[in-house]
């Protein structure tokens, strides 16, 4: 059976941190995996201010106390996560972006957690909310998003795998492994396929199926229409309707000086989550 032997996870003073850092916690023990928590500290930006010199150094100070009260918080809920579990664990903290900083680090590890956006936070330390599709799009590795309202108490009992015979489906199926391995169900959802020699083949299912199948997956088809539905939509309430505690999918879309540009489905996955999901590019 295939592992994760390194995850690394996005760790900050948000309101969400501890449920996301409890999973990648308890996610890593169950792989006996190394768990990484990175936290980031932004660079002061500064602005133009009436006071000069001096109240440019007094927004500087505020920076740098805000800076010092996230990163404890952030530390506190990374240690309490890993306390009393049966793992390894490494925490850091770097100075820079959360985005740019996990991008890179991630391309180290088997397996990156990160958080969806909070449309709450309102911290000038808030992670920026396209994050995760940042992070998706540029490491070539998979990526779990955690939602902000929380977490299922089960983790990978059941998950719903989103399949329409593509590079990056196929990306996230194989990514997601040791977990469709180790689930009790998997359910593939097909939504509005269709027969072709270059994508599902004569029976939409049957192949990603028998291949699951022989890495000991437990695994079913369903085949669903979106109608005038969004996919995503769909995908979100047939996870409900199986019990699902985890959705795998690949994200599409590019990345080009910032300016992230997605696919419908991802779209509506990464704002209406109710979910863990992982996705790949």
């Amino acid at each position: 059976m295939m592992s994760y032997k390194t995850i690394l996870v996005q760790c900050d003073a948000g309101r969400a941190a501890p449920a996301r850092l409890e999973w990648a916690a308890t996610l890593a023990e169950r792989h006996q995996a190394h768990l990484i928590g990175l936290h980031a500290r932004p660079p002061f930006e500064p602005v133009v201010a009436d006071g000069g010199t001096f109240a440019m150094d007094l927004l500087f100070k505020d920076h740098e106390e805000a800076l010092a009260e996230s990163e404890s918080v952030s530390a506190k809920a990374f240690a309490a996560a890993v306390k009393g579990k049966a793992l390894s664990s490494e925490w850091r903290s770097s100075s820079g972006y959360a985005d740019a900083l996990l991008t890179v680090h991630a391309r180290y590890a088997d397996l990156t957690v990160v958080g969806q956006h909070d449309p709450e936070a309102s911290s000038g330390l808030t992670p920026p909310p396209d994050l995760p599709e940042t992070v998706a799009l540029g490491t070539g590795r998979a990526v779990v998003v955690v939602p902000f309202v929380g977490v299922p108490t089960s983790l990978g009992r059941k998950i719903m795998l989103c399949w329409n015979a593509s590079r990056e489906a196929a990306r996230a199926a194989t990514d997601a492994m040791p977990l469709l391995q180790a689930a009790e169900a998997v359910t593939v959802l097909i939504v509005d396929p269709a027969s072709s020699e270059a994508g599902h083949g004569s029976e939409p299912g049957a192949d990603v199926a028998t291949w699951l199948s022989r890495h000991g997956v437990k695994v079913t088809v369903q085949r669903d229409a979106a109608a005038d539905a969004d996919a995503g939509n769909v995908i979100l309430s047939r996870a409900m309707d199986h019990g699902c505690d985890l959705i795998v999918m690949g994200i599409y879309g590019h990345s080009r000086l910032r300016e992230l540009v997605l696919g419908g489905v991802s779209r509506t996955m990464l704002v209406r989550m109710t979910m863990p999901v992982l996705m790949a590019h």
